[in-house]
């Protein structure tokens, strides 16, 4: 990777409205990476499960795993090392959310089912985890607006950032480069997403942690 450019393959993971699609769009734009989509608005068990997780959940997850099944042949199936592609979501989020919204029997279930579409999936040359607390990101759902998103409690939210924290403590399949993007607004700010994009110019080795606010970034 010359200076200046970015990893081939960009993963960019976080809880619910945190930015993850709006900073994989631009980074799609500008350097002309292929967009891998969750298109969460495809799944039609996901509107009622914010109403009634008990009973759509399941469904709500076994539509993620047919649409990974699709991207993974849409996206890596050839030739991933001469493509660049960036995406809004990790292959392993699949189970993380299985595990948080399932039953154990579920659980085992599904781990099953999705065996049967994919065993194995790339690892991403780099894994953004934009990280913020979950007061701010229930601010950021509210604010875009998505009506079955407005009675999403706190509470689920907090299980959500906790289990990522949980996830990418021990994480080490790829390098991992953590934002906590609290206090900038990479999407409606040309210099902070000049800060974002400062911090994946750089080469990461392991994991590093940058907090992205005023009085720590300057």
């Amino acid at each position: 990777m010359q200076k200046g450019e970015l990893p081939n393959y960009i993963a960019i993971e976080g809880p619910i409205g945190v930015g993850k699609t709006s900073l994989a769009r631009k980074i799609s734009y500008e350097f002309g990476h292929e967009l891998c989509l969750e298109e969460s608005d495809d799944n039609p068990f996901l509107k009622p499960f914010y109403g009634d997780k008990r009973n759509y959940a399941f469904a709500s997850q076994l539509f993620f795993v047919m649409q990974r099944s699709h991207q993974l042949k849409m996206y890596f199936s050839d030739g991933l090392i001469q493509r660049k592609v960036v995406s809004d979501f990790m292959f392993e989020k699949e189970n993380l959310f299985a595990e948080l919204n399932l039953t154990k029997d579920e659980f085992n279930i599904f781990k099953e089912v999705k065996a049967k579409f994919y065993n194995t999936h790339p690892k991403p040359d780099l894994l953004i985890y934009l990280q913020a607390t979950p007061e701010r990101v229930l601010e950021r759902v509210h604010k875009r607006g998505r009506s079955y998103e407005n009675e999403m409690p706190l509470e689920y939210l907090e299980s959500i950032c906790e289990m990522y924290t949980e996830f990418f403590f021990n994480y080490s399949d790829s390098p991992l480069l953590v934002l906590n993007v609290d206090e900038v607004d990479f999407v409606g700010s040309d210099s902070d997403y000049e800060k974002v994009l400062s911090c994946l110019r750089r080469e990461i080795k392991g994991k590093e942690f940058i907090d992205l606010s005023p009085s720590f970034f300057s």
